[in-house]
């Protein structure tokens, strides 16, 4: 059997790719097919010995290679508001980056890719016209919080609905939760007051506004000295 020859080339080498003109790095070398095949800059594609020169014996024009430090303000799950859509709720759902080129200018827009949270409508829209709500760890949990506004005000219609009043003609709570549900439900507007007080400071939204007085009505029924909440 033949001595496998030595390669040309080993891990650590600057190269230049021939057919493009680029350099880069030996990252890999393999033995296939009786020839040795090279990986570089840790790509998925392979080069022979042939496609390959060393850097120091190439006479060809060699092409810079550019490296783009792109910082990312949002990331999938976050929670946003986008400029002119008002206090409507949206999810990154996805991102990318479009690098643009030209004799005498360069420039890089990073895209994200949104849905609504209350009907799922798709939106693109560029880094500029976008607002941090919650981020993703929180994200959902803000939601739940918001959500849960709606679920006491449907169990209070349920109420009604259903005839669970008592003589005074007021909606019995405890008819409605036991006391552990109704704790909960306390704590949790406490919690949703709270993260609508800081985003009415910051952005003077008077829908957030409203929200906050809705909650305080819900509030200051569910803790009323004799448990019940005004018609």
């Amino acid at each position: 059997m033949a001595k496998q020859k030595k390669p040309k080339f080993k891990i650590g080498d600057t190269v230049v790719i021939s057919m493009y003109g680029t350099v880069g790095k030996i990252t890999d070398v393999k033995w296939l097919d009786g020839s040795y095949v090279y990986e570089v800059n840790n790509s998925h594609g392979l080069f022979l010995e042939s496609s390959l020169e060393p850097l120091a014996e190439y006479d060809g024009a060699v092409m810079e290679q550019e490296q783009i430090d792109i910082e990312y303000k949002f990331f999938i799950g976050d929670l946003v508001q986008v400029k002119g859509y008002g206090s409507d709720l949206f999810k990154v759902v996805g991102f990318r980056t479009e690098i643009w080129r030209y004799k005498e200018d360069a420039w890089e827009d990073v895209i994200y890719e949104l849905s609504r949270v209350n009907d799922g409508e798709w939106l693109e829209v560029g880094e500029e016209d976008l607002t941090l709500v919650a981020d993703a760890e929180s994200a959902d949990t803000f939601i739940q919080k918001l959500g849960l506004l709606y679920l006491v005000n449907d169990k209070e219609k349920t109420a009604k609905k259903d005839g669970l009043r008592n003589k005074d003609n007021k909606i019995d709570i405890g008819e409605i939760s036991r006391r552990q549900e109704k704790k909960e439900l306390i704590d949790h507007l406490l919690d949703l007051f709270n993260d609508y007080r800081i985003l009415y400071e910051l952005f003077h939204d008077q829908e957030y506004y409203q929200v906050m007085r809705v909650v305080l009505r819900k509030l200051k029924s569910l803790v009323s000295n004799d448990g019940k909440s005004p018609v």
